[in-house]
């Protein structure tokens, strides 16, 4: 006898803020895609868009005005002095500038990039730090005598900037485009702190997103909600759109899930979460929700969920049947149906020029296989679903979905979300785009392993591959071999530089603060750096501290690396990054400043030829890499 289908209830999924405010983060479309090919009827909508373009807009800024206006004039910093001096100006402007920024308007790039139309708060005064010594254009550096529009989005985006600067000073101190309120879920152990900001009188914020939330729930009607937060600095947001869901809709379903929660809250025991939230689900989505939505309709029994958290009697219970999840093959297409794409902001705030592919104009995200092949880098969470399960599609595929994806959205540019993308299925891929003779431009991240040849690098580079990043990470044979990254400093210069040859923007990602990296290796490493900068390797490079997680080998295992962990702080709530002694005492925050910013100068081909000590405040040994070894590396040599 077979069972009754599960009825289907409507479905809403949210982006809450904030993520990304360039292109929708894609967490609502593969689900929504997913469910739509089940037969559910699934929205989606993006917040995070919503309050930014409702907040700085003719009838939001009025609003911040008046709370600017709240704060007495003795407490009103330049930021706050300069907006209200010059209101007028930002009322008229803003129109204009967030029409440029979502493309509907480039005419008005022209008065933009006179320095006379938009007014100038202190987020301009770094363009002084470009002005050259014979007091020439500040900008000249990075667009050259053209590129009238890539200066004024650069602009626009500084006024932006210096608009959230208000809003953060005058309105909610923890307001940011992506870090919003992020101190209050980032391995925050305990919930009080949540607790008290969702208890406390409302923000011009808060009551803008209340607003929005409803507006929503009463286009899409939905019997369901799913909120997916992919970072901390999305969690408050999220917690609040629930609370106003349950506040005049408590019968509606809430459901948590997302990258945030399938690493901080795995061991989640805090009941208050679930006056917000019915259910929470841990990892890919799919199969939980599936076997939530046969709960609901009574054809399956609570004990029987797939990784959900709920409530139960007063005291948070996890149920898991293990059922295996639903092939990477045939969790369909994604769909951005619904979502406002000709509404998002093509930013141009940092100049770094990977980071601005981050930001800048629509890309649809696609994933070439689940997990990593690779899956044993010490530093990564290595045990978790998203990077453990590996589960390949066949190119054939990809290209169906890439396909269906264009003829949707309109787009062509791809950015491969892979933790790194394997090899062999870039060749296949490449192949099939080759074969259908379909042109796109796509990017992504991968390993800087020697599968990747010359002969393929310019096979992907036929195929669309515009840029690829990728861990170089401490730029150490001995630490990257802790590292088990399975590269060496020699291989990576070969592959990026094949790369480079072949037309492909390089970018590396760089860490320092490694357990048991000492001075030397600091220095050496940045010696590492400068060579592939001035042999043409790499063009684009970012150096991030190292975080100890508790998911991660070296937090799992820190003897292995030489350190010793701290007790994480008692709780219910998050649990990711944990501190650690180290026993080589190294400041590594004052050596990052330095290596920031010979980093900064490198991608700018400054000072490529000057000694790497030079970039330090304080004395440093001398590197102990040969100067020419990256050159020798190049053309074969030991």
């Amino acid at each position: 006898m077979t069972s009754a289908a599960p009825t289907r209830p409507r479905i809403l999924s949210v982006i809450p803020p904030m993520t990304q405010l360039n292109t929708p983060y894609p967490a609502t479309a593969y689900l929504t895609g997913f469910l739509r090919s089940r037969g559910f009827q699934a929205e989606q909508t993006d917040l995070a868009l919503a309050l930014v373009l409702e907040l700085l807009s003719p009838a939001g800024l009025p609003k911040i005005k008046a709370a600017a206006e709240a704060i007495p004039g003795k407490k009103r910093s330049n930021t706050l002095k300069v907006f209200l001096n010059e209101f007028d100006r930002y009322l008229a402007s803003i129109g204009p500038t967030i029409a440029l920024l979502q493309g509907r308007d480039s005419s008005i790039a022209h008065r933009i990039c006179t320095r006379a139309f938009l007014p100038e708060g202190p987020r301009f005064a770094s363009l002084d730090n470009y002005v050259d010594e014979e007091g020439g254009d500040p900008l000249a550096w990075a667009f050259g005598s053209l590129g009238v529009q890539d200066r004024a989005r650069h602009l626009a985006t500084m006024y932006l900037n210096d608009l959230a600067d208000v809003l953060r000073e005058a309105v909610d101190t923890r307001f940011e485009f992506v870090r919003y309120a992020e101190s209050l879920a980032q391995s925050q152990a305990s919930f009080n702190p949540l607790a008290t900001a969702l208890a406390a009188p409302k923000t011009l914020v808060d009551s803008t997103l209340d607003t929005l939330t409803l507006q929503a729930i009463e286009r899409s009607q939905p019997a369901v909600v799913l909120i997916s937060v992919p970072f901390p600095g999305s969690v408050y947001a999220a917690f609040r759109i629930a609370q106003t869901i349950k506040a005049r809709h408590p019968k509606i379903v809430t459901v948590l899930g997302g990258g945030y929660v399938n690493t901080e809250l795995r061991e989640l025991a805090e009941p208050r979460v679930f006056d917000y939230f019915d259910y929470i689900t841990l990892d890919d989505g799919e199969t939980p929700l599936l076997a939530l939505f046969e709960y609901l309709a009574g054809q399956r029994p609570r004990l029987n969920l797939v990784r959900t958290f709920t409530r139960v009697d007063g005291a948070v219970r996890y149920f898991n049947t293990g059922e295996a999840d639903v092939p990477f093959e045939e969790v369909g297409t994604p769909t951005w149906d619904g979502l406002p794409l000709d509404r998002y902001l093509s930013l141009l705030d940092m100049l770094n020029p990977m980071h601005r592919l981050w930001s800048d104009g629509h890309w649809n995200k696609l994933t070439v296989a689940h997990g990593c092949y690779w899956k044993k880098c010490s530093f990564c969470d290595v045990s978790l679903d998203y990077i453990g399960r590996y589960d390949a599609a066949s190119a054939k595929v990809l290209v169906d979905r890439i396909e269906q994806i264009i003829a949707e959205t309109g787009h062509t540019g791809f950015h491969l979300v892979d933790e790194a993308a394997p090899p062999k299925a870039l060749r296949a891929l490449a192949e099939e785009l080759q074969r259908r003779n379909l042109a796109i431009s796509w990017w992504g991240n991968i390993r800087f392993e020697k599968s990747f040849t010359p002969e393929l690098c310019l096979q992907l580079a036929d195929s669309g591959c515009i840029a690829i990043s990728g861990g170089l990470e401490v730029a150490s044979d001995r630490l990257l071999d802790l590292m088990k990254k399975g590269v060496s400093v020699d291989q990576v210069a070969r592959v990026t530089r094949a790369f480079t040859d072949a037309g492909v923007l390089v970018h590396a990602y760089l860490m320092y603060g490694f357990p048991t990296q000492t001075v030397q290796d600091t220095v050496d490493a940045l010696e590492y750096v400068r060579q592939l900068f001035a042999e043409g390797c790499i063009q684009s490079g970012y150096f991030h501290r190292f975080a100890c997680t508790v998911h991660s080998p070296v937090g799992m295992n820190p003897a292995e690396y030489g350190i010793k962990l701290q007790p994480l702080p008692p709780g219910k709530f998050a649990k990711n990054d944990v501190q650690f002694i180290d026993p080589t005492g190294v400041d590594h925050d004052r050596l990052g400043k330095a290596l920031n910013k010979a980093l900064y100068n490198y991608m700018h081909g400054i000072c490529l030829d000057q000694d790497v000590r030079s970039w330090f405040d304080e004395k440093v040994p001398r590197p102990t890499v040969a100067r020419h070894k990256i050159s020798r590396a190049l053309s074969g040599q030991s």
